[in-house]
């Protein structure tokens, strides 16, 4: 009698959520669950590449080698945090030297996997190329500029910059838990110009720090309008393809023929993931090319004045990059919601990757403010580089 009405109570279970799921009309629902619950998840993976339309960027003519020396190893207490922390792969790049590579769980240097928001400073460097074409006059000019739906009403007042900033006003839902968050719609939806157009301003611009992945898609829509081509087309055209990239590198789309999901998603190899890093390092120049102006980068490292959450003052995000500024040398990095980081420390010429499947919360109070925002395993992995690196001394 008890399974009977076990069964009872399960089969009207699904028949609600199909029910809201209709109604409600998130429909992107149906694919989340079944590339997540259904397959013992949950939330996405690093490897998802295959379940999404995606296009691709090919890699470079020339290849950019990088010299490798001796591979120096992990402390057994590193190698015990990288495998609880369920790493997949964790490279150190002093100057153009690859001084440690590891691979785990099946991974090794030809597989791709998600950059997931370590995407975002992409596109953040693609406006500065824009920028430097004179495609985009400035990133003070309103988004209005070059998205029609945002002429009208008060959201005349958001630029490129407050998006850059983080601190665009709009009403985005960030949550990578929640199934009914933009953050979901985004990744499992289909109509990610719809999704991300329709934000209204709650916030004045411009004064509070509110990461929002809807902010970076705003911004390849912009690249789009400003240069006439695809983020995929213009990151090849402009970043991928002359930085020595020895794979092609893979990024996600709303749906066939659609728009970059520019807040995630471009799959790379860990070894062209530090090619991507020395590019940050350098300032946005390789190999004697500036890339992207210096004057955008210099931009884009420093923290624009704004409150956050712990009334603290913006000590954490630049220009679409994160900042930690309260060590012996600031250290600028791209991250990843599993723990994708794209690790740049300019003054000891040092590059670090990681990827996998696990990420430590932020830090929420510390006596050092200069850490808080930050999450607490990335100190582990730079403090793991610096003593690969002093052994390679």
């Amino acid at each position: 009698m008890f399974i009977k009405w076990a069964f009872y109570i399960f089969v009207l279970i699904i028949l609600l959520v199909n029910l809201f799921i209709i109604l409600s009309g998130r429909y992107y629902l149906y694919k989340g669950v079944a590339h997540t619950y259904l397959k013992g998840r949950t939330g996405p993976s690093i490897y998802d590449r295959d379940i999404f339309p995606y296009r691709t960027l090919q890699r470079s003519d020339n290849s950019f080698q990088w010299m490798e020396a001796l591979n120096i190893p992990l402390g057994a207490e590193e190698k015990a945090f990288m495998q609880q922390m369920e790493s997949s792969s964790f490279l150190v790049f002093k100057g153009d030297r690859l001084i440690h590579e590891s691979y785990w769980n099946g991974h090794d240097q030809e597989t791709v996997s998600n950059s997931f928001s370590a995407a975002k400073t992409v596109v953040a460097l693609l406006i500065g190329v824009a920028l430097q074409e004179g495609k985009i006059k400035s990133i003070d000019e309103p988004v209005s500029n070059y998205l029609e739906r945002f002429k009208r009403g008060d959201r005349k007042k958001v630029s490129i910059r407050h998006l850059l900033m983080m601190a665009s006003g709009l009403n985005w839902q960030e949550s990578g838990a929640n199934p009914l968050s933009e953050n979901a719609e985004s990744y499992y939806g289909s109509n990610l110009y719809s999704l991300s157009t329709r934000q209204k301003l709650i916030n004045e611009p411009g004064k509070h720090f509110n990461y929002q992945s809807g902010n970076s898609q705003l911004l390849g829509f912009i690249v789009e309008e400003a240069t006439g081509m695809n983020v995929s087309e213009y990151a090849q055209k402009n970043i991928w393809g002359k930085i020595g990239t020895e794979h092609d590198a893979f990024w996600s789309l709303d749906r066939e023929d659609g728009h970059e999901k520019s807040f995630c998603c471009l799959y790379s190899t860990s070894r062209d993931f530090g090619r991507l890093g020395r590019l940050i390092k350098n300032r946005g120049n390789w190999n004697g090319e500036q890339l992207i102006s210096k004057d955008f980068m210099d931009d884009m490292f420093t923290n624009p004045t704004l409150s956050t959450d712990e009334h603290i003052p913006n000590y954490r995000y630049g220009l679409h990059i994160w900042t930690y500024l309260g060590g012996d040398s600031p250290v600028y990095y791209c991250r990843g919601i599993l723990g994708q980081y794209i690790i740049a420390i300019p003054e000891k010429d040092l590059v670090i990757v990681r990827t996998g499947m696990k990420r430590k919360d932020n830090i929420e109070k510390n006596t050092n403010m200069h850490k808080i925002g930050h999450p607490a395993d990335l100190f582990t992995y730079i403090e793991s580089a610096e003593k690969i690196l002093a052994k390679s001394n």
